[in-house]
């Protein structure tokens, strides 16, 4: 019996050896942890520089060939997202966060592959109501494809899909805005 065990150890005993080599070291876990970080930085960034109309510093945060996205409106590279921006909110400086309307973003999903990941999270637009009461009136899901470029964290498809109210909905609202109704 005692035989058959040392046996029995011997055989398994390469199989744990490997298991045991496949682990991540602690360099690789704390390498994901800071990757997840920084992308989870990078998403809530995307946020506080809409928010203060940063456009300089939201068009950063996309990769050299990143690509917004909006159902079939699609906008390549940061001249054209840029562009986009100011097409939506006129040409301004950056403005403080007393602002009448901002982002939460939550919920945020990461995915990691090396210098790639995916993300996904969700987002609430808040106005300033009646009363200056929070208004709740915009939310969505961001998906997004992410790389590492030169080192930093960047956005390289974000996918932005209005929930709710719809698509067409937003437009709409969006427009009267515009025309100042």
């Amino acid at each position: 019996m005692v035989r058959q065990l040392a046996i029995a150890a011997l055989l398994l005993t390469p199989a744990v050896t490997v298991a045991q080599d496949q682990s991540p070291t602690l360099e690789q876990r704390i390498q994901r942890i800071e990757d997840r970080e920084a992308i989870r930085d990078l998403i809530l960034a995307y946020a506080v520089r809409l928010d203060a109309r940063d456009f300089d510093g939201y068009v950063d945060l996309f990769a050299q060939n990143g690509v917004w996205q909006n159902g079939s409106t699609i906008r390549r590279g940061r001249d054209e997202i840029r562009e986009m921006l100011v097409g939506i909110y006129g040409e301004q400086a950056v403005i403080d966060t007393s602002d009448p309307s901002y982002r939460i973003v939550s919920n945020i999903e990461i995915a990691l592959d090396g210098d790639r990941a995916t993300a996904r999270s969700r987002q609430l637009t808040i106005m300033r109501g009646e009363g200056g009461a929070p208004n709740p009136v915009l939310s969505g899901i961001y998906e997004d494809q992410l790389v590492r470029e030169n080192g930093e964290w960047k956005i390289l498809h974000r996918t932005d899909r209005v929930v709710m109210p719809t698509p067409e909905e937003w437009r709409r609202r969006m427009a009267e805005l515009r025309s100042g109704e």
